[in-house]
């Protein structure tokens, strides 16, 4: 059989969207997207070899639907259901089999399988070769349940062999799946569950070497661990952090705030090559806390932990959610107040979203609190329920304030400026300088911007520019601040 493997573009036509990378694309005139989703090099991984498979990413790519394919597989998160299935009706007229997978169809089965022929509910590593078999045997179920996890240490690779990795910034690698935590608004606990599986490290150290080898097509070293919670066994993390070590890589990852405790773990994976650390800080509310079930941050001090964090060289991106239901229209200048106390460069923003499947999702549906659902809005930055403590369009326009002045062009300047005056920053960029020629380029495609920029982005530009040939300067840095306020004056 041929079967499409598809990812849905992460964006909704002209919606501005943190995830649609526009501004990185335009500013470094490419095509490129931030990293793929795992689900296509593992669901290949499973597919038997005498199947062809080809791998449709809309990031990067448009779908080639004259490609004779016999099933269309479709990986789809919530705030991009509605364009799956409009994929999945597109093939059905094809004549094409589809199924959809992934987290939203695993929560909502009945609403997905108004639009495709099969549905795989859980992780497809059980369902997927069964599938295949049933599709060859024309007798294709509608509904393909997982009747337990996975353990990790049984699975094979997955294979990249079809991704063009070339056109991805970062490579993405899961090392582990499963939450302790039960968190009132995640999803994660749900679909993976709350016991921790993890792969062997030797198993992660040959996934990371396929990744560096000569043999690929494009050699990165750029990885972002998309583990829950890289750090959630310390034995684990210690053994993975080591063999990471020799690599020289560069990677990114997720993790609760109570690594903060831990100082030999913080100096050891900036050892392994961490650079940044996503942390869910959620709320500075300890009530908000309390609701969401988010006890693990109730026993640390913000500040004193993202100061442990970053003077170990590793930044701390803290997650937060507006719109809980200790939040009032002063929450948002608290906020504000916060995150330019605790110095933090890149603070992600998002609006409380109910997602299928958790918790929160059938408290607001049984309070009769939920808006709609139109899935293009479940997206954390639109506000798609009745708040408690404030009207949805007071969260609308607080969600703005917030964005609007923690990625104004002054604050990202008055930060960068501190972090580059502070050694732990210098010392880490100097570990892997940016080549003369690309800082040129750089000052120039900076410089191309000045004649068609608002007053405060030609500010920004000519306070940076003096400092681009700087070593402690990483440009990265700068592209993706330009790319968050961006962003958030378009939102």
């Amino acid at each position: 059989m041929k079967i499409a493997i598809i990812i849905p573009k992460n964006a909704v036509e002209q919606k501005p969207s943190f995830y649609s990378y526009s501004f990185y694309k335009s500013f470094l005139f490419t095509n490129k997207h931030f990293s793929y989703m795992l689900a296509a090099p593992v669901l290949t991984s499973l597919t038997p070899a005498e199947h062809e498979v080809r791998v449709f990413d809309e990031n990067i790519e448009r779908i080639d639907y004259d490609w004779p394919a016999d099933l269309a597989g479709i990986t789809v998160r919530t705030m991009f259901a509605n364009r799956a299935y409009d994929i999945s009706r597109r093939y059905r007229a094809l004549g094409v089999k589809t199924v959809l997978g992934g987290i939203h169809p695993s929560m909502c089965p009945e609403d997905a399988l108004e639009h495709c022929d099969a549905v795989v509910q859980g992780e497809a590593e059980s369902t997927w070769p069964q599938l295949l078999e049933d599709l060859e045997k024309g007798r294709l179920e509608r509904i393909y349940r997982a009747d337990c996890q996975t353990e990790m240490t049984s699975q094979v690779d997955p294979d990249r062999a079809k991704l063009e990795r070339g056109r991805y910034f970062a490579d993405i690698v899961q090392t582990t799946k499963g939450c302790p935590f039960d968190c009132e608004f995640c999803s994660v606990s749900v679909f993976d569950g709350r016991k921790l599986r993890h792969k062997d490290v030797s198993q992660v150290v040959s996934e990371i070497e396929t990744i560096l080898s000569d043999d690929n097509q494009y050699k990165k070293k750029s990885i972002f661990f998309a583990d829950d919670n890289i750090i959630a066994d310390r034995d684990y993390a210690r053994d993975l952090f080591t063999a990471l070590t020799p690599y020289n890589l560069n990677w990114s990852c997720q993790g609760s705030i109570n690594i903060s405790k831990d100082s030999d773990l913080l100096s050891l994976m900036k050892s392994a090559g961490c650079g940044a650390i996503l942390v869910g800080l959620e709320s500075i509310s300890s009530r908000n806390l309390e609701a969401m079930g988010k006890n693990v941050n109730l026993r640390h001090d913000y500040l004193s932990a993202i100061e442990t964090i970053q003077n170990h060289g590793i930044m701390v991106h803290g997650s937060f959610i507006l719109g809980y239901d200790f939040d009032t229209v002063d929450s948002f200048d608290e906020l504000i107040e916060f995150i330019n106390e605790a110095e933090l460069l890149m603070p992600l923003i998002n609006v409380l979203t109910p997602l299928p499947g958790t918790k929160l999702y059938k408290r607001f549906e049984d309070e009769g609190r939920l808006l709609h659902k139109n899935w293009d809005d479940y997206d954390g930055q639109t506000v798609v329920y009745t708040p408690r403590g404030m009207t949805p369009e007071e969260l609308q326009d607080g969600f703005r304030k917030v964005i609007r002045n923690v990625y104004s062009f002054e604050r990202i300047y008055r930060i960068l400026d501190q972090y580059w005056q502070n050694d732990y920053w210098r010392n880490s960029n100097l570990r892997d300088p940016i080549k003369l020629k690309y800082r040129t380029l750089f000052a120039l495609r900076l410089v191309s911007l000045l004649p068609n920029s608002s007053r405060k982005r030609r500010w920004f530009i000519m306070k940076i520019l003096p400092r681009v040939f700087e070593a402690r300067v990483r440009i990265s840095t700068i592209i993706t601040m330009m790319a968050y306020n961006d962003y958030a004056y378009k939102s």
